[in-house]
């Protein structure tokens, strides 16, 4: 986590030769050229179809687990048997983590709404949400990026790390491939709803530990916080995270709208076509570029605490008996 908080990942380094999600991506893309065949015309044949696409979706996942796992357990094995092989090992274990990033990429929301550039920050907030994003207004910019930032705390940073803990580079490895799995096909379309089923509850079942976590550090961060309240915080995420969409993004969520004292979630357009959802934090829907730095803040915070407690626990492993 300090490497890729120190340098994240050279672009250099990925014009050059990619990053291990992008290699991850063109598999999946394999599986999905090779194995999502069109859907048949007759309402019959359709629903025949549709088993055979969610076998041929669960078929490509589990091949996707198998390279991933193989390639991880291997490079894994092999990196730990040369001098200064640990370092190797995280080194290539912090290309899986995006703390640096993410930051950076909603930093760019705040620098952009700060200039007054409504449609600098749509295009700066369009990066990291799927929803359309050119008729938000500045309020709806912040919230999307505030979202996003809570959700990918728990999915980029958290979710990674704990895998890692639990099952070394593999386990981050594979968590890397589920969660990029669902982000291109775990979509409820006519094309990926059967075949990417597989892909959508997997990743729900990954990130379910993550989630709560997070909500925890974000609770935690809070606290130490002047500007948060980490009494809202908790208040929200027992009232309003199960009540998201999402079985998991809710939590993140919750906590840091009731810390900032803001409602995040709501309705949003996705390719559209409007999505309901419910009210996340019971504060302001008016929310500004001063609300992007405060939730900025709390996630620094959040992230030191999670590298103080993975430090605190190394240190136990390696502590004399």
């Amino acid at each position: 986590m300090l490497i890729e908080l120190s340098i994240g990942y050279p672009e250099r380094v990925q014009r050059a030769i990619g990053h291990p999600v992008t290699w991850i991506g063109r598999l999946i893309g394999v599986l999905d050229r090779s194995l999502n065949r069109a859907r048949a015309a007759s309402p019959l044949a359709r629903e025949g179809k549709d088993r055979a696409r969610r076998a041929a979706g669960i078929a490509a996942i589990l091949i996707l687990l198998g390279i991933v796992a193989a390639v991880a357990v291997i490079v894994e094995h092999e990196l730990f048997r040369i001098p200064f092989g640990l370092l190797a090992v995280a080194l290539l274990a912090s290309t899986l983590t995006a703390q640096r990033s993410l930051h950076r990429h909603v930093a760019d929301v705040a620098a952009a709404l700060d200039k007054g550039d409504i449609a600098a920050g749509r295009a700066a907030v369009s990066r990291i949400v799927g929803r359309d994003t050119q008729t938000l207004d500045a309020a709806g910019v912040v919230r999307a990026a505030i979202e996003s930032l809570a959700e990918n705390f728990s999915d980029a940073v958290v979710a990674p790390v704990l895998w890692m803990v639990i099952a070394g580079l593999p386990g981050a490895a594979l968590y890397k491939a589920i969660n990029t799995a669902d982000s291109m096909i775990g979509h409820r379309t006519p094309r990926y709803a059967a075949f990417g089923w597989a892909a959508a509850r997997l990743d729900d079942l990954v990130n379910l530990p993550a989630s709560r976590l997070s909500a925890l550090l974000l609770v935690a961060a809070a606290a130490l916080s002047k500007d948060a309240s980490a009494g809202a915080a908790c208040r929200a995420v027992w009232r309003d995270a199960a009540r998201h969409r999402s079985p998991n993004a809710g939590y993140p969520e919750a906590a840091m709208a009731g810390a900032l004292g803001l409602a995040l979630a709501g309705p949003r357009v996705y390719g559209g076509v409007r999505v309901e959802d419910a009210m996340i934090g019971d504060g302001r829907r008016d929310a500004g570029a001063a609300d992007i730095l405060r939730a900025l803040r709390l996630y620094r915070r959040a992230d030191a605490i999670l590298i103080a407690l993975l430090a605190a626990f190394a240190i136990l492993l390696i502590a004399p008996k």
